[in-house]
Order: C-alpha cells, then sequence, then structure tokens
C-alpha cells in the first residue's frame, strides 16, 4: 500500500487535508481518501479558502468518478467535510442558516456529489433523521441533549456503495467518556 496523490491546498494555512491511498480488495483495487475540510467562517477570508479547497476536492472527486465509470477501479471519500447536507443533519438547523457548515453554497457540493456518481452512505443506512449526528459541540449541553451534526462522511462510488453492510455511528455513551467532539463513521463492507 502506498500514497499515491495528495491534494493540499495552502490557502487554508494547511488545515484542509486530501490524503489518497490505492487498496487491494475483493473488488479490485479501491482508491480511499482521508479528508479534512476546514470548518471556514462565514464571510470571512477563511471561508473563501474552504470554498477554494472544496472547489479542488470537487475536481478530483469528478476525475475519482470518472475513472471508476470507465475502469471499474472504485472510491472511497470519507472524513470531516464540515458541513451539514440538508435540514436533518443538524439539530438547531434554522438558527444555523447563516453559519459555515451551512451555508447554501457549501452544501449545493453536497448537492452535486451525491446527485452524481457518489453515495452518502451514512444517509443510506442511517435512515431519513433527523441525526444520526456525528459531531457535537463541547459547549453546554448539545451532547446531553443530541443537539449535533452530522458533518462527517463516507462518499462511495456506486460499486462500493453496493458492498456497504452497515454503518455505525460511535457515539459515546456518556459526556465523559467522549475523546473528541466528533463520533466515528465505521463502515462494514461485503
Amino acid at each position: 500500500m502506498a500514497v499515491r496523490h495528495r491534494f493540499r491546498q495552502t490557502a487554508i494555512n494547511e488545515q484542509g487535508r486530501w490524503v489518497e491511498v490505492d487498496v487491494d480488495s475483493a473488488l479490485g483495487p479501491v482508491t480511499i481518501a482521508s479528508v479534512y475540510v476546514h470548518s471556514g467562517e462565514a464571510g470571512t477570508p477563511k471561508q473563501d479558502a474552504k470554498y477554494e479547497f472544496l472547489a479542488g476536492m470537487d475536481a478530483r472527486m469528478r476525475a475519482l468518478a470518472r475513472r471508476a465509470k470507465s475502469t471499474g477501479v472504485q472510491a472511497l471519500v470519507c472524513g470531516d467535510f464540515n458541513i451539514a447536507h440538508h435540514e436533518v443533519d443538524i439539530k438547531n438547523w434554522k438558527g444555523n442558516l447563516k453559519s459555515a457548515g451551512f451555508l447554501p453554497e457549501e452544501r449545493a457540493y453536497l448537492d452535486r456529489w451525491f446527485a452524481r456518481s457518489w453515495r452518502d452512505l451514512g444517509r443510506e443506512f442511517g435512515g431519513e433523521g433527523p441525526g444520526p449526528y456525528t459531531w457535537w459541540s463541547w459547549r453546554g449541553q448539545a451532547f446531553d441533549n443530541d443537539a449535533g451534526w452530522r458533518i462527517d462522511y463516507h462518499a462511495a462510488t456506486p460499486a462500493l456503495a453496493d458492498r456497504a453492510t452497515r454503518v455505525r455511528i460511535g457515539r459515546a455513551a456518556s459526556y465523559d467518556q467522549r475523546w473528541s467532539d466528533h463520533a466515528p463513521v465505521l463502515v462494514d463492507f461485503a
């Protein structure tokens, strides 16, 4: 296994990350990308940098989807996208309509990806919502009240998505057992 491609947008002060690796699987080679998209800040240069990173991510995802269609080499893009896609993906969506992470321009990227060549395994296996959430603020009672956001994704090309058998959110049993403000998203494939 070797890292084959790395995308980094320096305008995010190296806070954004795309690390990609090819692995062998029962389906054949699969490209897996681990992604961290900067959270941004509405109306600031940080948000502009987030959009630059999302544009680069969009170009790479389009290339991976084309390759999957033409050669059969499937792909999985997973990690912290820092965007809640729909109202059911954020507990307080009305209060966050103008917040980074729920802006229409950010959500449009997810609309494109999941309408074209990618499948959102968290939503497919998580039902219609609300939730399940993958991130809760450390402040207040967000975790205890399950006032979270679903911002961590597993986006798979179709043939790989067809092999997904289960998706789980590794939410801690209680606030004091948390080791992060995120919960891992775990996907099993056959």
